[in-house]
């Protein structure tokens, strides 16, 4: 973590001591690793979440941890678990029609498609958005993407269509940003 290790373990005993303002600059100074770690491991759009109820489950359990040296691993297995928790929850999600999803993306200036692509598959975790290049950039083939990636051509077929959903969700969260207002009726 940023904060030198001595510093951190202080501030945990001092909080499970019961200090409030040790809690509050111990969540501070954790808050930068946190928001990497969610990065790595959720979807874009979900790391504030993830990192803001980590950080309350943390306030919330610190004063039971046994040894302060356990923080750091404590923390980002805390973290992983919200990012999987936040990810099983936009499964379930009700997807839209796929006429109303291409009426939304037929309606958008090029500049701001191409924008928003962009966008989307920068969001990607690092191992969907390597699939997604070898196979639509440079036109590999699921078996050249297995061989070159070391794995299953089974899974490279999983990890391309999830990166597409993920990319699909993504562009489908577009909202226009001229919308009517009430007083205008």
């Amino acid at each position: 973590m940023g904060t030198p290790v001595g510093d951190r373990d202080n501030l945990i005993m001092a909080v499970q001591t019961g200090d409030t303002t040790a809690l509050s600059r111990l969540l501070v100074v954790c808050q930068a690793d946190a928001r990497r770690y969610a990065y790595k491991h959720c979807h874009a759009s979900d790391v504030d979440d993830a990192v803001q109820e980590s950080l309350l489950i943390i306030s919330r359990k610190v004063s039971g941890l046994k040894a302060a040296a356990a923080f750091s691993s404590w923390l980002f297995t805390v973290i992983k678990h919200e990012c999987r928790k936040l990810a099983r929850m936009m499964l379930k999600r009700e997807p839209l029609p796929d006429e109303m999803a291409e009426e939304l993306l037929l309606h958008r200036p090029d500049d701001e498609l191409r924008i928003d692509l962009v966008n989307a598959l920068e969001s990607l975790p690092a191992h969907y958005l390597e699939v997604v290049l070898l196979r639509d950039f440079e036109e590999l083939t699921i078996a050249e993407i297995a061989t070159r990636l070391g794995e299953p051509p089974g899974a490279i077929k999983s990890r391309l269509h999830r990166a597409r959903e993920l990319v699909r969700e993504y562009m489908l969260d577009w909202e226009p940003t001229s919308k009517p207002h009430a007083s205008a009726r």
